[in-house]
């Protein structure tokens, strides 16, 4: 609903989120590949969706990946940044192929975090198992925490 100011005219807002609103659509008739490698489209948010949490021992990252090949994906930790990169097949193929929705990407692509701690990178693990994917980042022993007993004299 646009704002009409006492002029009877749109005001400078209005007209900004108009021009936001058909810029979002022009983005999502394009498809993914038109905004970023991170599949973000209008309403579909970023590719794929992460939860990073902390165990006091390691950082868990769970990832969630459903239909993509363990083969396709690739971890790497270097200057305390983990990215994940991978690839999405899609099962649809041919000339006469037309979408009514489609909400789930293909294609290839990545997320990088820097992590807040250093991690012992000979010591990550990653597996996965029914579309999740989990990698254990184990802390490096100098960045966990210590516990200092306090003598008294």
């Amino acid at each position: 609903m646009a704002l009409i100011n006492w002029l009877g005219q749109e005001s400078a807002l209005s007209q900004f989120e108009r021009a936001q609103r058909d810029f979002n659509r022009l983005l999502t008739f394009f498809g993914p590949w038109s905004t970023s490698s991170l599949w973000s489209t209008a309403g579909a948010g970023v590719y794929p969706p992460i939860n990073v949490y902390d165990d006091n021992e390691s950082y868990v990252v769970r990832a969630e990946l459903p239909g993509v090949d363990p083969k396709d994906i690739d971890i790497s930790v270097a200057n305390n940044t983990l990215t994940i990169k991978g690839k999405r097949e899609t099962n649809v193929k041919g000339e006469n192929v037309s979408y009514h929705r489609r909400e789930r990407n293909f294609g290839e692509f990545r997320r990088a975090f820097t992590l807040p701690d250093q991690v012992d990178s000979g010591k990550v693990m990653a597996h996965a198992k029914d579309g999740i994917l989990e990698i254990r980042l184990p802390r490096a022993e100098q960045a966990k925490p210590r516990q200092v007993e306090v003598k008294v004299n």
